[in-house]
């Protein structure tokens, strides 16, 4: 129905070309825009052309080739289209080795054919088929074969990063749920209860170790490591620490290793809970030409697919449809070399884009890998614009600003809700947005801008690349370009005390609610709030209201500034009114999970608070127990912080463990690991950091001595071991 839609509107919609006064204020906003903000000290490749009468409105660096990051699925879903079509279904072949007796098969083979979107629901209704069919016993085993694909599980970029993480899973001509798994942890009824642990989907393809316990209502310090185990065909998942009580059920997604094995003891689970029985175990092996069809299940058409790959920036789909590509022009098995040729030859046919202008390694644009220009992304895009047949799928694959995907919390109260359609890109040190927007004039655009090596927080140069967008929207309108941006970067108002005093009050009481049906009239308020420490507020209690939403969070580490105007008029309006700490429960609460941000965050509310001896004790507890509980994270955090934050947090961190009786702390044990690091930096800092907290250690627990502190004895505790609490081993 959206094709339908989109596919009139490209047909029938009026040509609207610009009033020149229209251009000129748009050119002057974007140029105000990347001179006067932290774009200005970035690297940036900046173009939007009019798609009434292909005009260059705007350009900025326009031809320097820079990391698109996620923008590459542009490319890779252009190329999916134009060579397999939005009707192109992914099969997948459920076969025995002959006719079905009495319901009996020998063997059931299944062979991939790639499917990016098959999962437990649609496994769950292949079974369906296959009852169906007739099957009711498998006397041998359950064969998968994934030979549609070569053996190469990561395309290059992904070799950069190493880790369990859900977008590092590797790719399977044979795949479910894009090869990771589910763990959820619920708490006990009680705290110091064990929490209960499920895998989803239930499968014996995985085995599970460890204890997670139930620890206080802020208590949230709780591992899921996956690999492979040691008899290399199965998944070991461990599991380890708290989960907050009475705050619901909490999930984690990681990665898998095996992709074919996992399918096929899901598959085994199952047929078995169906009543059908499998005597065999599961095992990778090519179907044999001559196997008998038991059933094929086809995913959705491509287009569909297209919407995840796109609106979820799904590198795992990214992938999986470069190594299709390949198999599908090229011939099996498919490579991310022959995908990545197809690509090329695309792009260089349809696009006029010669091979050597940019590289492309990957299909989803992961890590530092590929470069592209703004001007070739907007080449690609009106390329496509151009294709009547494929423009309605490619363009309502991509996220609505305001409304869904990577989009859906952007651009609110903007011109470019709704009509701005476009893909994000997002990396370390690397921010993106390209795609199409129709002004409020009616003139409609193409437009990328690409970002990298910009100093500062990265929710400051997605604010200025949403600015941008959001003046090529308001284009034509009442306000103007430059009423859109001023919308999106609103010029700080510090209110006065006794209205902060009141609005924290109410914030404050709103978050002790917990309620997620307010979500929505939080996010909006945020947005609208000029003054920096209600928004700070608001954006606390939209963290406790839905600790689980990423823009939640996202939003707390942006507010949470450690400037006076928004934490030092907090802290003050809090002390007034005998009201709670505000910021830095939330911010201990992050950083005992290991968020590297609010570690940070922690790190410079420390240093600004160090005149304040309520709340600088307060933050000393807080850092105590994130370095406790999570001291990788802690020390990794530390490297990256300045000198002198590091000298501050070192003596908070030792008041905090004698004001917990804590000086033989879990972080020592964590110190001495970290100085075999193979890293020699962190090593270094490992060890400089027991040297400097035994000695504050030793001094803040000295009796006060006439004459000079510096008599105060030294002693550097001996790491304890782990000690046994509630709920598992710490």
């Amino acid at each position: 129905m959206v094709a339908l839609l989109l596919s009139v509107a490209l047909a029938v919609s009026p040509s609207v070309i610009g009033k020149p006064a229209d251009r000129e204020a748009l050119k002057k906003t974007m140029a105000q825009v990347i001179e006067t903000t932290a774009l200005k000290k970035a690297r940036v490749s900046v173009q939007v052309v009019s798609l009434e009468d292909g005009q260059v409105v705007f350009a900025r660096d326009a031809d320097e080739l820079l990391n698109p990051a996620s923008n590459v699925k542009l490319f890779t879903a252009a190329a999916a289209l134009t060579r397999l079509g939005p009707e192109y279904r992914f099969e997948t072949d459920f076969l025995t080795d002959a006719e079905l007796k009495d319901g009996k098969a020998k063997v059931l083979y299944v062979r991939g054919k790639g499917d990016p979107s098959m999962n437990t629901e649609r496994l769950y209704a292949v079974v369906s088929e296959l009852l169906h069919a007739g099957l009711k016993e498998v006397s041998g085993d359950v064969v998968v074969d994934d030979s549609w694909y070569d053996g190469e599980r990561e395309a290059p970029g992904f070799d950069q990063e190493s880790g369990d993480r859900a977008y590092l899973a590797p790719t399977g001509a044979l795949s479910l749920n894009s090869n990771v798994v589910g763990v959820y942890l619920r708490p006990s009824d009680a705290m110091g209860g064990a929490a209960t642990v499920e895998i989803e989907p239930a499968s014996d393809y995985f085995t599970l170790e460890g204890h997670v316990g139930t620890g206080t209502a802020t208590q949230r310090r709780f591992t899921v490591n996956s690999g492979l185990d040691k008899d290399k065909v199965h998944q070991k998942l461990e599991v380890d620490g708290f989960v907050p009580y009475g705050k619901g059920v909490w999930s984690a997604w990681k990665k898998i290793d095996q992709p074919a094995l996992y399918f096929g003891n899901t598959l085994k689970r199952l047929l078995t809970d169906r009543g059908v029985k499998v005597k065999g175990r599961v095992r990778a092996a090519a179907a044999p030409a001559n196997a008998k069809m038991l059933y094929q299940a086809q995913s959705d058409s491509l287009d569909l697919v297209l919407k995840k790959l796109q609106k979820h920036s799904s590198n795992f789909v990214a992938e999986q449809l470069i190594k299709q590509l390949g198999a599908e022009v090229k011939g099996p098995p498919g490579t991310t070399a022959k995908g990545i040729e197809v690509v090329e030859e695309m792009l260089q046919r349809e696009v006029g884009l010669s091979r050597g202008t940019y590289v492309m390694r990957n299909g989803s644009g992961l890590n530092d890998t590929n470069r592209f220009s703004a001007a070739q992304t907007n080449r690609l895009l009106k390329a496509m614009w151009d294709k009547f047949p494929l423009a309605p799928e490619y363009m309502s694959a991509l996220g609505i600003a305001g409304k869904d995907g990577t989009l859906k919390y952007r651009f609110e109260g903007t011109d470019a809700v709704g009509r701005l359609r476009a893909k994000t890109g997002t990396l370390e040190t690397v921010s993106a947005l390209s795609g199409y927007v129709q002004a409020v004039s009616g003139e409609r655009f193409v437009f990328s801008i690409l970002v990298n090596d910009f100093l500062g927080r990265a929710s400051t140069v997605v604010q200025h690349i949403d600015a941008l967008g959001a003046a090529v929207a308001a284009t034509g309108s009442a306000g103007g370009p430059s009423a859109a941006v001023a919308t999106l970067t609103p010029a700080p108002l510090v209110g006065p005390m006794e209205e902060l005093k009141t609005r924290l009050k109410t914030w404050q009481a709103f978050a002790g609610k917990g309620d997620k049906k307010g979500l929505a009239f939080l996010r909006t308020s945020w947005r609208s709030e000029r003054d920096p420490a209600v928004r700070a507020a608001i954006a606390e209690t939209l963290y406790q209201s839905d600790p689980r939403e990423g823009a939640s969070v996202r939003l707390l580490l942006d507010s949470a500034s450690a400037g006076d105007e928004v934490l030092g008029r907090l802290v003050r309006a809090s002390r007034d009114l005998k009201a709670p700490l505000p910021l830095i429960p939330s911010l201990v609460e992050l950083g005992v999970s290991g968020n590297g941000e609010a570690l940070a965050r922690l790190f410079e509310a420390n240093r600004a608070l160090r005149g304040d001896e309520d709340a600088s004790k307060a933050v000393a507890d807080g850092l105590a127990t994130c370095a406790n509980e999570a001291s990788a994270e802690f020390l990794a955090a530390l490297s990256r912080s300045p000198a002198a934050d590091r000298d501050s947090v070192i003596e908070s961190l030792a008041q905090g463990f004698v004001s917990q009786a804590r000086p033989d702390a879990p972080f020592f044990a964590g110190l001495t690991a970290a100085q075999g690091s193979f890293d020699p930096a962190l090593a270094e800092l490992a060890k400089s950091t027991e040297v400097a907290l035994s000695q504050r250690i030793a001094e803040a627990k000295a009796p006060a001595l006439p004459g000079d502190a510096s008599l105060s004895p030294v002693v550097s505790p001996t790491p304890a071991p782990p000690t046994v609490v509630p709920g598992g081993t710490r």
